[in-house]
Order: structure tokens, then C-alpha cells, then sequence
């Protein structure tokens, strides 16, 4: 009975996908991390530009 638990792999697929999921993860999060002030510095910069653009051309 335990060589035939020994020998199934069926959940190592499931495993494999998980880990790779959680690396993603942590990396998407150390990028936020990393990046995320310049990020956001360029979001208000565009749209402010915006902003000042749409209201110039209906004056």
C-alpha cells in the first residue's frame, strides 16, 4: 500500500503549477514594490497633461 502512494505523482503536476504561481506572485509584488511610486509619479503626470490639454482646447 505505501509503494503504491510512494510511486503516484498525479498531485505533482498540481504542485509544480502552484509553485510557479506563487513565484509570479512574489516577484508581481516586488515589482509594485520597486516601481510603484514612479509608477504612480507618471499616472499623475499623464493625467494632469490631460487635464490641462482638454480644458485649453473648449476655452
Amino acid at each position: 500500500m505505501l509503494k503504491r502512494f510512494w510511486k503516484d505523482e498525479s498531485a505533482q503536476g498540481m504542485t509544480e503549477y502552484i509553485l510557479i504561481v506563487a513565484l509570479i506572485a512574489v516577484a508581481a509584488i516586488v515589482m509594485v514594490k520597486a516601481f510603484g511610486g514612479k509608477i504612480g509619479e507618471l499616472f499623475s503626470k499623464s493625467t494632469g497633461k490631460i487635464e490641462k490639454e482638454t480644458t485649453d482646447s473648449f476655452k
